[in-house]
């Protein structure tokens, strides 16, 4: 793309406003490049196993973009590796799979479904994909993850080949994976109220925000400097913390934006606070009060936190619990997406076309099919055909 942009040039079409100072450039795909610069570095099994991590802007044509969710350009982290033998391969995508969960669950707070795409929905080029799946409070689903086995197709494609240990050619084995910036988007719908983000303690830049309340200057200073003891004790236990020291607006219009922002622990201190000895305590995604000796608040605050980041989880587990219901005919799968009730546990032997189908009737697509729930043998909804589990089908974004 050389021009700035589009304006109208009078006969109802659009032209270039003017050309870019600098030049933008739309790059291929990234298995183009890396697999370009494989062929180059891999010729032996001693060359492997090889990893390549990035952080990487990528464009897509999106005619209905979404904020974090879905945009025309978007910022992601992605893997791609090599190895010189399928077990190999299978490992690390299982690996990454169990990366990713790890991270959303345990610092996202927020509890995913593992298992396998589809045929119809794995990505193209791929053995198998793996997904992490999560539920959005509107009970859509949304793919947070993805971690690919990719086999020795792409290996083939771009003839990437390497000598054994046994003296013999062979194409490398292959595994691709990635998150992107949807995971800000996962974040707000999984946590966020109509007050604003909850941003979950283990991922907050300060997890506890400082608020005084004080008119008089002297009793500004004695409350700050209060503050700045608890803010180094904190400090010294690896807990990020700002305060507001603002004297332009009221402590009203603080606690608004605190919760806008989505910190999690709001701590208040006044005069009043500082001659008892105490001070007050905010839980963000809940809004209860505590009340706290000064000179056990930086000892609590952790603690705090961790109860915190336990219950968003808890919270957002609970909702996706609540929202999941075994489902054996289609009628009442359709009368359940419909309504939008969340995820449909279903018994499923269907081919891509039956999938296809079902996103027309319904909206809804196979989103998983679980790796770690018990078998459960049963009849295909939609077929009649023996099924040996059940699968998850949803509405998503």
């Amino acid at each position: 793309m050389t021009h700035s942009g589009l304006e109208p040039d009078g006969t109802g079409k659009l032209k270039p406003k003017g050309k870019l100072e600098e030049n933008y450039v739309l790059r291929p795909t990234s298995e183009t490049i890396i697999w370009s610069m494989y062929k180059n570095w891999i010729q032996s099994y001693r060359d492997l196993p090889i990893l390549i991590n990035q952080w990487a802007n990528v464009y897509r044509w999106e005619m209905r973009t979404r904020l974090f969710l879905r945009t025309a350009e978007f910022l992601w982290q992605e893997g791609h590796t090599a190895h010189a033998t399928a077990e190999e391969a299978v490992e690390e995508t299982i690996k990454m799979l169990n990366v990713y969960r790890d991270f959303a669950e345990n610092y996202m707070a927020m509890p995913v479904i593992c298992g396998l795409k589809s045929e119809g929905q794995k990505f193209p080029g791929a053995v198998n994909t793996y997904c992490i799946e999560a539920m959005m409070q509107d009970k859509k689903a949304l793919q947070a993850g993805t971690s690919h086995f990719l086999g020795q197709n792409f290996a083939k494609a771009f003839d990437v080949q390497f000598q054994t240990d046994h003296n013999t050619l062979d194409y490398v084995w292959a595994t691709s994976w990635g998150v992107s910036t949807r995971l800000v988007g996962a974040i707000i719908m999984c946590h966020a109220d109509d007050d604003g983000v909850i941003i979950p303690p283990k991922l907050a830049q300060w997890p506890v925000i400082f608020i005084p309340i004080a008119r008089k200057e002297d009793e500004r200073t004695s409350v700050l400097g209060a503050i700045d003891k608890l803010r180094a004790e904190l400090t010294s236990k690896n807990i990020g913390s700002r305060v507001d020291d603002r004297d332009n607006v009221t402590p009203g219009f603080k606690f608004a934006e605190a919760e806008m922002y989505g910190y999690p622990l709001r701590v208040e201190l006044g005069p009043r606070d500082l001659a008892a000895g105490n001070c007050i305590v905010t839980l963000r995604h809940n809004r209860e009060k505590i009340t706290l000796p000064l000179d056990t608040v930086a000892n609590e605050i952790p603690k705090l936190l961790d109860r915190v980041q336990n219950e968003l989880f808890e919270q957002a587990k609970a909702r996706m619990t609540a929202s999941m219901k075994k489902i054996d005919s289609y009628e009442e799968f359709k009368q359940f997406i419909a309504a939008d009730e969340g995820f449909a546990l279903v018994h499923w032997a269907g081919d891509t076309a039956d999938e296809k189908r079902i996103q027309e009737e319904t909206k809804a697509t196979l989103r998983v099919i679980p790796m770690d729930w018990e078998k459960e043998p049963g009849t295909c909804m939609l077929t009649g055909k023996p099924s040996p589990q059940r699968v998850v089908f949803a509405k998503a974004y």
